[in-house]
């Protein structure tokens, strides 16, 4: 039984990057099958998705210090209009960060604009948290 609640971290965490996994079919279906506590559930899809988060915030704090590479995939006019977005949307906008799409880019440039760590934690956990909520809440 333990193994459905690690199948889900391990899901979570990796939706939360740029691989393909869908962390929800897997809450859905472990939901259904009725063996599963509800809330052990939330938290292993939380930790799961939130640590997949903090993996991208680590790999943008330390993607500017390559920037000098030839192989570096951003251009300091595109850093900039990047630096500009985020600064007008704010760090407020990583609530947002279970969105897909746009999640994941948000928590490696939230890492990228030295977002302060804490702050990021707490935005991006209210909001994956309260995904995953609603999501149980709606089975």
């Amino acid at each position: 039984m333990t193994g459905g609640y690690l199948t889900l971290f391990v899901s979570a965490l990796g939706a939360a990057t740029i691989l393909p996994f869908s962390s929800e079919a897997v809450l859905i279906t472990l939901l259904q099958s009725g063996e599963y506590d509800t809330s052990l559930l939330v938290v292993s899809a939380s930790a799961g998705n939130i640590s997949g988060s903090v993996i991208n915030w680590i790999l943008g704090f330390n993607l500017l210090k390559l920037k000098q590479r030839s192989w570096f995939p951003f251009n300091e006019k595109s850093i900039e209009r990047a630096s500009q977005q985020f600064r007008h949307y704010g760090v407020l906008s990583l609530l947002l960060a279970w969105v897909p799409l746009i999640g994941d880019p948000l928590t490696l440039i939230a890492g990228f604009f030295k977002t302060p760590f804490l702050l990021f934690l707490l935005l991006v956990s209210i909001g994956k948290i309260g995904r995953y909520l609603v999501l149980t809440g709606l089975f």
